[in-house]
């Protein structure tokens, strides 16, 4: 295999190449090809070079190009310094769906409101936007609290907004409170008209997005309540239910996940940002428009390896 990279490098040297750094494969075949394409016309191997040479150097280059994502905006951010390692059509604005619950958490959080008040879940919770559906039912009674804890950590549509419906001044105060928010925090580029994320008009970039997640990591409920694995939720049917947390990366438990949110609407595609510590550095990623689940957490994967390779700065 290590001969074809001493002219254009092929599929197979591309594949290797990807497996070699434990970087997620493209989707296609082609994208591959057009990988080792373009690594080709950087004349990014020393023709000269022995086989084992230029694999080496292709190696080099390639972390050097970052990792190779399906997401289609991404930003990788030291917290630590607050410097880009890595980005992707990061201004691009998109729908960031269920990502706008970090926003809400911080402004119901920043209003210091009770958290044992109980809220009751009505009609005004129903879905009427995409029709989605909930296992939390009409009539459940729930305190603030509970309602945060599987608004953040498994995406409770309702639970966000009963939590917003209640807010002082009711929802439209709640989604001028998140506005103004994202301006005080710098997200220039950021929108929002709802808190549950349903709606595409919520909208925002992996450059605005990374400065939330920054913001979302002080508060000590969003990391608790993002990061907990699950809860049992009495319902007003007399039955309990048990909610866990949306993110796989979560669930798995080899992370060492500060704060963390995942998004999905047909508009958005697979979203997920998350801030960790990878080799004791803090890291934000921010991954929009990933076609499946499996590949936004592919993305996260390739991040980690990518960044644990690269070493500290």
């Amino acid at each position: 295999m290590l001969n074809v990279l001493r002219r254009k490098p092929t599929w197979y040297a591309t594949l290797g190449l990807c497996l070699t750094l434990g970087i997620s494969l493209p989707a296609h075949a082609d994208d591959l090809d057009i990988l080792g394409q373009f690594i080709s016309e950087q004349n990014l191997v020393t023709p000269e070079a022995t086989p084992q040479a230029q694999f080496r150097e292709l190696s080099f280059e390639a972390q050097q190009l970052g990792p190779v994502l399906t997401s289609q905006s991404a930003l990788i951010l030291d917290a630590n310094t607050g410097r880009p390692l890595y980005q992707k059509s990061s201004n691009s604005v998109r729908p960031i769906a269920s990502i706008s619950k970090l926003m809400s958490a911080m402004v119901l959080l920043d209003a210091g409101l009770n958290p044992n008040e109980r809220i009751t879940i009505t009609n005004d919770e129903i879905d009427r936007l995409k029709g989605t559906g909930s296992r939390l039912s009409i009539g459940t009674v729930l305190t603030r609290e509970q309602l945060l804890h599987i608004g953040l950590m498994s995406s409770e549509n309702r639970a966000i907004h009963a939590l917003g419906r209640t807010y002082p001044g009711g929802m439209p105060a709640f989604v001028n409170a998140m506005n103004q928010k994202a301006q005080q925090l710098g997200m220039t580029n950021s929108r929002f008209v709802e808190p549950t994320g349903l709606s595409p008009q919520n909208v925002s970039t992996a450059n605005d997005l990374a400065k939330m997640v920054l913001a979302a990591s002080q508060y000590q409920a969003i990391r608790y309540y993002s990061t907990h694995n699950e809860a049992f939720i009495p319902t007003s049917a007399g039955k309990t239910q048990k909610y866990s947390n949306s993110n796989a990366l979560v669930r798995e438990g080899t992370w060492n996940v500060v704060v963390q949110k995942t998004g999905y609407i047909r508009e958005a595609g697979r979203s997920m940002v998350v801030e960790t510590q990878i080799q004791g550095r803090p890291i934000v990623m921010v991954l929009l428009n990933s076609p499946t689940s499996a590949t936004r957490v592919n993305d996260a994967r390739s991040i980690g390896n990518w960044v644990q390779y690269q070493g500290p700065v």
